[in-house]
């Protein structure tokens, strides 16, 4: 006899002494369990909630699959002589049950010569659930050889947990992400930009992040290249264009310093684009030059220089700087002048500080290039180009997961007051798709 039955939902409103209703139990539109006898249910429980779960999961699709048998073949032992088809037996089967699958029994029925198919059983044999359990467990550290052990053992008849079938599934579903991510439209406003690239295996993938009108951060597109030359760079931005990033907007660029970098920002984008060299990256250039008696003085004079509100007080004190270092160090006060203009961009614009802060480096690009590296660590051999877009996307759309609004979002307006007035032209709020 079974500890429990389906029971259609029966819900009596019920009501507290001030005469709010309360809660009388779980209930849904189709129906509850009622328990009957909790004796074998509790000895099942013994081995945890988990197992209680898959005992009665089992036993509500056995049922489920028996009324698709009735409405099929019609009820077991009633004669009915206009069905088309009869029960056959029982057969083995495999369903999808968290990130492995399971034999069970199913029921066959037979019409015209041949087994139909139980409608219901599709659902549960669906794999998307499957793949996407394999793929999340893996880019959470899981090795192929140990997967097997993170999920549910001591159930007979499990497949798709040997090295082999979780690999395969793994590099199926990490194809699919990949070119869903790669593909994605780019729709919202972004008046900022950040581009950085990183070394993976023998290549280096270069990396947009764009910020939105409202502080969120977004993986915009990623190219992989020999080195962070510009015909990479002109590639990936020609395909941030080709997905809807409008070229005619003003935004504001944040590059590591590299001068390919910048050459293809301007090249594409024109007067459009304003860039902020990375004052992090300019800063240890300047600082890799200097004698580690000298680096801590020169350190403090760079940073409170980048520290002023002013631009012109900033660039008067780099200045300073530059030619107190031009006799001893002239490899350092020659780095240091080197684009100088361009590390006080959010100082000519007049960005407010908080916001400033965040836009006059590449770090919040540099923290997702850590994180993602961090995901693919495991992978020791990059065998092609496309394995290393594919490995990079899915690391950064992961990512994507921890993000957090940009310190200073409620300033961004102060920036995109400031680049319309500096370039001439008009940001608008938001870029969406016509109707087709």
């Amino acid at each position: 006899m079974r500890a429990y039955q389906n029971k259609r939902a029966e819900v009596k409103d019920k009501k507290d002494k001030k005469g709010k209703p309360v809660a009388t139990g779980a209930t849904s539109a189709a129906g509850s369990i009622r328990v009957i006898d909790s004796t074998p249910l509790r000895a099942i429980a013994d081995a945890g909630l988990q197992s209680l779960c898959k005992e009665i999961g089992f036993e509500a699709l056995r049922q489920i699959l028996e009324q698709d048998v009735e409405a099929l073949a019609g009820p077991k032992g009633k004669h009915n002589p206009e069905r088309v088809a009869s029960r056959h037996g029982m057969e083995r089967t495999k369903v999808v049950c968290g990130g492995e699958k399971i034999s069970i029994m199913k029921p066959r029925v037979r019409g015209d010569g041949h087994d139909l198919q139980l409608p219901s059983l599709a659902v549960f044999q669906n794999e998307d659930m499957l793949n996407r359990t394999i793929l999340t467990q893996l880019l959470c550290g899981v090795s192929t050889r140990k997967y097997a052990r993170t999920v549910d053992g001591g159930v007979e008849g499990r497949g798709c947990v040997s090295k082999s079938e979780v690999s395969r599934r793994y590099n199926a579903e990490l194809e699919h992400l990949a070119d869903e991510f790669l593909n994605r439209r780019l729709l919202d406003a972004y008046p900022a930009v950040m581009i950085d690239g990183m070394s993976v295996g023998s290549m280096m993938v270069i990396t947009a992040m764009g910020i939105t009108d409202q502080g969120e951060k977004k993986i915009l597109g990623l190219r992989a290249g020999g080195t962070e030359n510009s015909i990479a760079v002109k590639e990936l931005l020609a395909d941030l264009i080709a997905r809807g990033l409008q070229a005619d907007t003003p935004r504001l660029f944040a590059l590591d310093g590299s001068k390919a970098l910048a050459k293809a920002v301007n090249d594409t984008f024109g007067l459009m684009a304003q860039i902020q060299r990375c004052q992090v990256h300019k800063k240890r250039n300047v600082l890799a030059h200097l004698p580690l008696s000298e680096q801590e003085n020169v350190g403090l004079a760079i940073s409170r220089a980048y520290l002023e509100f002013d631009y012109e007080e900033a660039k008067r004190q780099l200045e300073l700087l530059a030619g107190n270092l031009e006799y001893r160090y002239p490899d350092a006060a020659a780095s240091l002048m080197e684009g100088l203009d361009e590390t006080l961009t959010v100082h000519r614009l007049e960005i407010p500080a908080l916001l400033r802060k965040t836009l006059a480096n590449t770090n919040a690009m540099e923290s997702a290039n850590s994180v993602a590296a961090s995901i693919v660590r495991r992978v020791k051999k990059w065998t092609t180009g496309g394995m290393i877009l594919r490995h990079m996307a899915v690391a950064f759309c992961e990512a994507e997961r921890g993000f957090r609004r940009i310190k200073g979002y409620r300033q961004i307006q102060f920036l995109i007051a400031a680049l319309n007035r500096d370039t001439g032209g008009s940001f608008r709020d938001s870029f969406k798709e016509e109707p087709a």
